[in-house]
């Protein structure tokens, strides 16, 4: 493997992501640093950052894409019983910090949430880039939660972790509704698992994925006070 001049300096160049390994699939390069300025402008190309603590910095466009466009959120009926059972109250932007350390707990073995990548999303997050949507139950415990980046009508999903039964799901309905009442054209889920899936997430190829990106991301949606206004 071999460090890519784009990453061993400053500059905030990015090679296509066309260009990305089959194997494994979709790694771009090693290198860099978590900059605020290079995080933006791999998310606007496709690129994120996905390692272990005893790696250096990996990029990815993995190809096929996961992703979930808001009006193709699948809701079960069990999901849709834990919804109307208000057991959750979910909130944006009110617990960051604490939503990216328990993702980074639930994942504690093999975790790619390191001490550089927490610091560098709460540095996003301070920026206005980085959101994160928290599930409380009734007696006021954070249970559950997803953090991500929105740039123009994307939202790039990061993590999510979840305490008690349906929690993330009760977040991650709250959150694609909530994009879609904003305009959102997508949210990224970056790599398939059956959490997704079942929630009506899809797979698409890359082309596909870069071709929406670059239609979506320089747009303007109403997202900015970054307030929940949708409910069940």
């Amino acid at each position: 493997m071999t460090t890519l001049p784009w990453l061993d300096t400053r500059q905030l160049w990015f090679p296509e992501p066309a260009s990305a390994l089959d194997d494994p699939d979709g790694l771009l390069a090693l290198g860099g640093d978590l900059s605020p300025e290079r995080l933006l402008k791999a998310y606007s190309m496709g690129i994120f950052p996905w390692y272990s603590q005893d790696q250096p910095i990996l990029w990815w466009s993995p190809d096929p894409r996961c992703v979930i466009f808001p009006g193709r959120l699948h809701i079960s009926r069990s999901l849709r019983r834990t919804l109307n059972s208000r057991r959750f109250t979910v909130t944006i932007d009110t617990s960051f910090d604490a939503v990216v350390e328990a993702c980074a707990v639930e994942r504690s073995e093999g975790t790619w949430i390191t001490d550089e990548m927490r610091q560098a999303y709460a540095r996003l997050h301070r920026l206005g880039h980085a959101h994160a949507f928290e599930a409380w139950n009734t007696k006021g415990e954070l249970v559950g939660g997803l953090y991500g980046v929105a740039l123009g009508c994307c939202f790039f999903g990061e993590s999510m972790f979840a305490r008690e039964t349906d929690a993330s799901k009760v977040v991650f309905v709250h959150c694609v509704r909530q994009l879609e009442s904003w305009g959102y054209a997508f949210m990224d889920c970056q790599v398939e698992n059956g959490h997704l899936m079942s929630l009506g997430a899809e797979l698409i190829e890359r082309t596909t994925f870069l071709t929406l990106l670059r239609d979506n991301v320089g747009r303007q949606c109403n997202d900015q006070s970054w307030h929940l206004q949708w409910g069940w």
